[in-house]
């Protein structure tokens, strides 16, 4: 048992015993500090001098924490030895910054104790401690695979393009930052933050980036139990049921509304149908936390930021390359409340019964999200006189990792930059691992209290 002097608990910087979620957050904070003081080095920038300490920290921080926005085009201002270093931020970002270094350990050939199992569980998502490492190496081969797949298809329209090594480059940086649900681009060089829009009506690029976005964000334990269950689908784990059931329903509805109404207003009658078809998809699974567009979104309606504020903040899957609000999350309490209409105790599905402690976990993340994305988005409104709307459609792409921005984010003030940073940092780590960071690592038994109704509704 542990002394406490005064019945006063210690921070949790001066306690013996250091939790995985506190090695998530501090891994991503040096991981961004590293990338912040690379950026600042003249090297990589274009132009002499190196950027400043803000820029730096911010294009770190998006990089790292796969969100997309930008204060600078990323062609026209960073070098190439600062794009190499903003994609190295993206790939271990994606990947996890502990999944990166167990992976180190065992290519260097060291034993991996219980503890950093423990840690690497909680940073991949994984059932179990049983089989992490197995399950590490096939999340690296996987992902590189995928990866690279990617690239070629890309180089097949780049390369013709571009040129051979600039087009390879522009495949691998591409196919990369899809994958890991990042949005950097490198289309920049004539229009600034143009992202992939000359490639509307490309259905190589645009379903090539949508299919990596899309894979990256569904989570390496549902890789697992694809390649391991395939079609059996009563052999997956009731987590990887939702996740599939969801990212259907998310992606079916995103389609059908950007396909059905808000390309049909008279501002897209540039695109033809089958481009609006290709657009419509697109636009419902670049939100999903990976900020491409292939349209200009300052032409989208009211009605359609609102949708799009909506599919940001749904985020990807837990385990995933994804940050913001987990799909899983957005089940549980849709299971809930259909239990609710439905007369029933529990929240049921697939045969399987949710405990309430899920239930009570995804409520707090939900207000969490909620919260920090409506103040987030007020303050940006106030201190930039922005309007409301679009002020929250940035707030919702911090905290979703996703990128997509309408004021531009180059266009805000240093204090909103700082906000965008942290909504950044918070959404890419997540809510509950912030929560048990900073709480103690002791769980205490909490009275009995009698117990009294109170009237809801």
């Amino acid at each position: 048992m542990k002394l406490q002097l005064g019945g006063v608990t210690p921070p949790f910087w001066k306690r013996g015993q250091t939790s995985p979620a506190r090695v998530i957050i501090l891994g991503f904070l040096l991981l961004i500090l590293a990338g912040a003081l690379l950026l600042m080095l003249p090297i990589s920038t274009r132009a002499p001098g190196g950027a400043g300490f803000l820029e730096a920290l911010f294009t770190a921080t998006s990089a790292t924490c796969v969100t997309g926005l930008v204060v600078h085009d990323t062609m026209q201002y960073w070098s190439e030895f600062g794009q190499a270093v903003i994609l190295l931020l993206i790939q271990i970002g994606g990947m996890g910054v502990v999944t990166v270094a167990v992976a180190i350990f065992i290519f260097s050939g060291k034993r991996i104790g219980l503890k950093q199992r423990w840690v690497m569980q909680e940073s991949i998502s994984a059932p179990q401690v049983g089989g992490i490492i197995r399950m590490t190496g096939f999340i690296l081969r996987t992902a590189l695979a995928i990866e690279a797949l990617g690239a070629l298809l890309l180089a097949v329209r780049f390369c013709p393009q571009f040129g051979l090594w600039k087009g390879l480059w522009y495949a691998v940086f591409h196919a990369v930052s899809a994958f890991c649900n990042a949005g950097f681009d490198l289309m920049g060089s004539e229009v600034p933050y143009s992202s992939l829009t000359a490639y509307v009506a490309d259905p190589l690029v645009c379903l090539t980036v949508a299919g990596l976005i899309i894979v990256g964000g569904i989570g390496f334990s549902t890789w697992q139990d694809v390649a391991g269950n395939g079609r059996r689908l009563r052999q997956y784990r009731l987590q990887s049921k939702l996740i599939l059931l969801f990212t259907v329903l998310l992606l079916a509805g995103g389609t059908l509304y950007f396909g059905l109404y808000e390309f049909g207003l008279p501002q897209w009658e540039g695109l033809g149908s089958g481009e609006r078809t290709l657009a419509a998809f697109f636009q419902a699974v670049s939100p999903r936390t990976a900020g491409f567009n292939s349209v200009d979104l300052t032409q989208m309606s009211e009605l359609g930021r609102l949708v799009t504020i909506l599919l940001m903040l749904t985020g990807g899957s837990p385990g995933s390359t994804a940050g913001g609000f987990k799909t899983t999350t957005l089940a549980v309490l849709v299971l809930s409340a259909w239990a609710v209409f439905r007369r029933r105790s529990n929240a049921e599905c697939f045969g399987r019964r949710l405990p309430d402690a899920v239930l009570r976990n995804a409520s707090a993340i939900f207000s969490l999200y909620l919260t920090l994305f409506f103040l987030g988005g007020a303050l940006i409104c106030c201190i930039d006189g922005v309007p409301l709307l679009d002020a929250l459609f940035e707030s919702a792409s911090a905290i979703g990792t996703v990128g997509l921005s309408i004021v531009g984010t180059a266009n805000l003030s240093a204090p909103s930059h700082l906000i965008l940073i942290f909504l950044m940092y918070f959404g890419r780590v997540g809510g509950l691992t912030m929560i048990y960071a900073v709480t103690a690592a002791n769980l205490s038994v909490s009275p009995q209290y009698p117990q009294e109704s109170v009237t809801v509704g």
